[in-house]
């Protein structure tokens, strides 16, 4: 499908280009199908990247040099190390800095002659639709379901394109939703994934070029819908899979029932998007820290020093615990617990860790479900025992 029937404006923007830009954009307007009238419509968009981190990096940039007259910015997040693997647009000095700032002052360096807007919050469903009715494209540089879908729904209602993408490990996608007859998110994943089915690129790592290449191929479709050139990805995912260094695609078609952008659509404004996906928005109000199921690393520590009998379980993955381990920890992957509940007593106390915390629960679930009464889950995980009780265990 062409392209030329969703540029966001079918007349060049009343725009000029100084002769500083020409000569900036030179290669460009060298290109007959670019030229001039595609430049000055370039200058004339407006594009809101949301999120500025895997993704948004290298979005952020590209779209900055390539010419994009006014690119707004979402993001709330602050340059953590563990970012500088993939967030190209972010450096060592950005550390403990808000990527907003950061971003913005990569962008500026590549090109002044952007507009940039700053929107230093997390995208809601009180100000989605706020924030994206002034922009003609929206591209989801994000990395959680909710904000995926609270993202689809708001193009959806304000008829706004959705550029999109996503990573994992190796592998990742690529398409472009909510744009008239085309299909949307929804019509994709029409329900979320279980709440923790599917790891954080915390829990299972991300090629540190991946986002490289998915946030480009993002970049050059959001072009193209300016442009009003080429074939674009509405109707298509397309699949990338770095290990085999191959691309694939499915044919994607509109959901008639779609409860969002089908015939007979059941969602009219935004929802609670984190209820949707089996997220709390929040405790409950009686939810406390359960002093039998929770302990922390620092009275792990005290156990440890005190000599007091108890079984440290680590359900990480062998890979990590080669990265870093706590002294005396045993290690049974979580996807292992269930099969080797043997080499546990069920009468020992255990207390089960994992990086952050969220596996460890899982696997305590799963030995109390099968007799073992004396199980805790240490919060924080070994990041936050880096953090309170050992700093010379690495974090990662």
């Amino acid at each position: 499908m062409s392209a030329e029937a969703h540029q966001t404006g079918a007349n060049p923007p009343a725009v000029t280009l100084s002769n500083d830009e020409v000569l900036r954009y030179s290669r460009h307007l060298i290109l007959p199908e670019v030229g001039m009238e595609g430049q000055l419509k370039l200058k004339g968009a407006s594009v809101l990247l949301v999120g500025t981190g895997g993704l948004g990096a290298p979005l952020a940039l590209y779209l900055a040099a390539t010419g994009v007259g006014r690119i707004g910015l979402v993001d709330f997040d602050v340059v953590d190390f563990t970012n500088l693997q993939r967030q190209v647009i972010h450096g060592t000095k950005d550390v403990g800095k808000p990527k907003i700032d950061s971003a913005m002052e990569s962008m500026r360096d590549i090109n002044p002659f952007v507009q940039l807007d700053r929107h230093e919050v997390a995208l809601t469903s009180e100000n989605a639709l706020d924030i994206i009715k002034d922009y003609d494209i929206v591209v989801d540089g994000t990395d959680n379901f909710p904000t995926r879908y609270l993202v689809n729904d708001a193009c959806v209602l304000l008829k706004k394109p959705n550029v999109y993408g996503s990573i994992f490990r190796f592998e990742g996608q690529s398409t472009i939703f909510a744009t008239e007859g085309g299909p949307c998110y929804r019509c994709l994943y029409p329900e979320p994934p279980p709440p923790g089915l599917v790891p954080s690129c915390a829990e299972g790592g991300v090629l540190g070029i991946l986002p490289g290449v998915v946030g480009l191929i993002q970049a050059t479709e959001t072009v193209k819908l300016i442009l009003g050139i080429g074939d674009s990805l509405i109707g298509r995912l397309m699949l990338y899979d770095a290990l085999g260094m191959k691309f694939r695609e499915l044919k994607l078609r509109r959901n008639p029932e779609c409860p969002v952008c089908g015939d007979h659509r059941s969602i009219t404004k935004l929802i609670d998007y984190n209820q949707f996906c089996g997220i709390p928005s929040q405790p409950a109000p009686t939810e406390a820290p359960n002093v039998n199921t929770d302990i922390e690393p620092k009275e792990v520590k005290a156990k440890q020093d005190h000599g007091e009998k108890f079984v440290l379980v680590d359900v990480r993955e062998p890979h990590e615990f080669q990265i870093a381990r706590i002294p005396g920890s045993v290690l049974i992957p979580l996807a292992d617990v269930g099969k080797r509940l043997g080499e546990l007593n069920p009468d020992d106390d255990i207390v089960v860790h994992c990086k952050m915390g969220g596996r460890s629960a899982k696997a305590c679930d799963v030995l109390r479900a099968n007799g073992f009464a004396k199980v805790r889950n240490m919060t924080g995980g070994i990041t936050k025992w880096s953090d309170t009780v050992d700093s010379s265990v690495p974090k990662y």
